[in-house]
């Protein structure tokens, strides 16, 4: 008989509870602080540091900002500002150094809404990240010039390593140097990619008008430097990215408002800039507040969409710009067409957590919701020609949004049918595998291929599908067309990976998932003569503009069929080129008999035994991959070819068209 000891339980009494104590209370948990312990924290302890000298910056001290990222992961930001106070504290009882670098909730930004406070809109409210960077670093070597004293101080693993180093400074310049490296320990990745500084730098320019940040990245040879300026802040921004493809000028509007966001709590200020235009070709929204840039939005967002939909609605409406048929616009069809910059700061704010990507003040909603609503109403009445370009637009993407989703719905129904592929697309023939990872898919033209190239296919994993009749060009169709088109919709059916559609007028089309491909390659077979190459173009462009992934993915393939069959005695030869056949006939000679040289008949005139050989057999044929290299290069050629750029093909053909003279039907 076996006896059963019971698991001892772990003991869980009053001495069982603790708390991090010091640098461990980081250390030990970053991802409270930085949002995650990983890449993305790290990056959010290198902005703590930023952030302050931007408060600095915004406040008139100094307007130069430099960081440095040297090769050996470690980081610097430098500022010209005041100069971090590093002296004793007479009403804390402490060094400021202690405080600002070694103390949770320690800082000079928590009377913002006060008259007599230090900082007005500060980026950093919750004393966190100068101490909370410090303890997550594997050192810190802080440097701060002002009021005639150099300061230093060294710390190691989040505590300090030395005494306070007070030394008299000539010069006059003041502001603070902090370079440090984040600790391993504390993070699983500090290599953080000269992208993210590049980025965020940027926005900060852009947020911080008139001052200049200046980045450089160590390497092997030297540093690279970049500089980032922008005299009059978003307003620049919008501009220069809209470029000449706007359709309506750059606006700026600012305000000033005062408010509170519950009757029992204090007012605070909250100041307002925001920058736009409209363009057709180019959209962003940008949300900032108090130069940190809101990934995720929050009130901005929600009063940008509140005051564009209802202000631009109520303008159709009064002037009856509405069809019948229409239906409301929404801030999808705004979006499509807007470049939109807002950056707000407030004495009193509300972020959604420590990161800093949202805020939820409900009077910075409102106030700017108001704001905003104000402004394009007289924007609207002062620019009546503006105007109307801008909802005009607006109707058009509301038009094709509601087209492209009707479209969408229609596809679904087209293609929700029988899961048995051969019931679902006529004389389709199907393989056996179901191994993905060894199906092929041979698209040919029309019956009397399919009937050679199914014979002399491996059915185990070789499957086709007929074209039947001439295919559309896709380049020059609308979505509706296309999908209406059943020899398009079969062979979408057929893939299995639906589509996609990287068109925002026609976004909601997509649904294109490349893990439900059914095949390993989709290999276009045609003849080798005029009619054959353009049925093969237009399957291509096809799936260039239905499905381009699967061009990325080389998973595409052209079979090469040959030009001319060269038969001596009972020998025979293929030559897919020229070239090649001059090389056979140069190894033949003069031979006698001459050999019998045919031009290739097209694939339906072809026996098995050389459909398999030349074309169909894994070890004998050609496949020609279709490289995602030349995407664009690609992309531009069929636009020229079979796009709407009349005078570029003009060109084009004017230009090339003597060197295919010898192709051409003139008798």
């Amino acid at each position: 008989m076996t006896s059963y000891m019971p698991k001892k339980k772990a003991s869980y009494g009053n001495e069982n509870i603790t708390s991090l104590k010091g640098a461990d209370r980081v250390r030990k948990r970053p991802a409270v602080i930085f949002g995650s312990d990983g890449l993305e924290g790290c990056e959010h302890s290198i902005f703590e540091i930023l952030s302050n000298s931007i408060d600095e910056a915004r406040e008139g001290f100094g307007d130069r900002i430099m960081v440095t990222r040297y090769i050996d992961g470690s980081i610097e930001v430098q500022d010209f500002g005041r100069g971090i106070p590093m002296d004793y504290n007479e009403n804390e009882a402490k060094f400021n150094w202690e405080l600002v670098f070694c103390e949770l909730y320690a800082g000079g930004k928590y009377n913002t809404n006060d008259s007599d406070g230090s900082y007005e809109y500060s980026l950093g409210l919750n004393g966190l990240g100068l101490c909370a960077t410090q303890y997550s670093s594997e050192y810190m070597d802080a440097e701060v010039h002002r009021d005639g004293w150099c300061y230093k101080m060294h710390f190691e693993h989040g505590e300090p390593a030395g005494e306070l180093v007070k030394e008299p400074y000539q010069k006059k310049d003041t502001g603070s140097t902090i370079r440090w490296r984040p600790d391993l320990k504390v993070f699983t990745d500090i290599n953080v990619p000269l992208e993210y500084y590049q980025e965020t730098i940027m926005r900060q320019s852009v947020v911080n008008a008139g001052v200049r940040f200046i980045l450089r990245d160590q390497t092997e040879k030297g540093f690279a430097t970049y500089e980032y300026f922008y005299e009059n802040g978003i307003s620049d921004y919008v501009k220069e990215f809209a470029g000449e493809d706007a359709f309506s000028s750059v606006q700026f509007w600012q305000t000033e408002r005062k408010g509170r966001d519950r009757a029992d709590k204090p007012d605070y200020k909250v100041k307002i800039n925001a920058a736009l235009c409209f363009s057709n070709k180019k959209q962003r929204k940008e949300y900032y507040h108090n130069s940190s840039f809101l990934e995720h939005g929050g009130a901005p967002e929600k009063a940008a969409r509140s005051a564009f939909v209802s202000q631009i609605d109520a303008y159709l409406k009064q002037n009856g710009k509405y069809l019948k048929s229409d239906s409301k616009i929404s801030f999808q069809d705004v979006e499509d067409c807007l470049i939109l910059v807002i950056s707000s700061f407030s004495t009193q704010t509300s972020y959604e957590n420590q990161t800093k990507k949202a805020i939820t003040n409900k009077f910075i909603q409102e106030a700017m919701t108001e704001f905003l609503r104000h402004q394009l109403e007289v924007y609207f009445i002062e620019n009546r020609l503006e105007a109307d370009k801008i909802v005009e637009q607006v109707l058009i993407n509301m038009r094709s949004r509601i087209k492209a989703e009707t479209t969408r719905q229609n596809l679904k129904k087209t293609l929700q049918s029988s899961n048995d592929m051969t019931n679902r697309v006529a004389k389709f023939v199907d393989c056996r595998s179901k191994d993905v990872g060894q199906r092929e898919l041979f698209i040919v033209e029309g019956d009397s291929a399919l009937g050679s190239c199914k014979q002399a296919r491996d059915p185990d994993f070789q499957a086709i599908i007929p074209l039947r009749g001439k295919i559309l060009n896709c380049l020059k169709c609308e979505y509706d067309k296309i999908f209406k088109s059943e020899i398009i919709t079969d062979l979408i059916k057929i893939l299995g990976c639906g589509v996609e559609v990287r068109s925002k007028a026609s976004k909601e089309l997509s649904s294109f998932n490349l893990d439900l491909l059914r095949w390993n390659k989709v290999i276009i077979c045609t003849d080798a003569d005029v009619d054959g190459f353009q049925i093969r173009t237009l399957v291509l462009t096809m799936i260039y503009r239905l499905m381009p992934t699967l061009i990325d993915e080389g998973k595409v393939f052209i079979a090469e069929s040959p030009l001319y069959e060269i038969n001596h005695k009972s020998q025979t030869w293929f030559a897919y080129t020229e070239k090649e056949k001059a090389a056979v006939l140069a190894e033949l000679g003069d031979c006698r008999p001459k050999p019998d040289i045919q031009r290739s008949k097209g694939l339906g005139e072809n026996d098995a035994d050389m459909m398999s050989l030349t074309t169909m057999n894994p070890a004998t044929r050609r496949l020609i991959q279709i490289e995602p290299d030349a995407a664009e290069a690609t992309s531009q050629m069929f636009d020229m070819l079979l796009g709407n750029n009349l005078a570029a093909r003009k060109t084009h053909i004017a230009d090339n068209g003597h060197l295919y003279l010898d192709l051409t039907d003139v008798s």
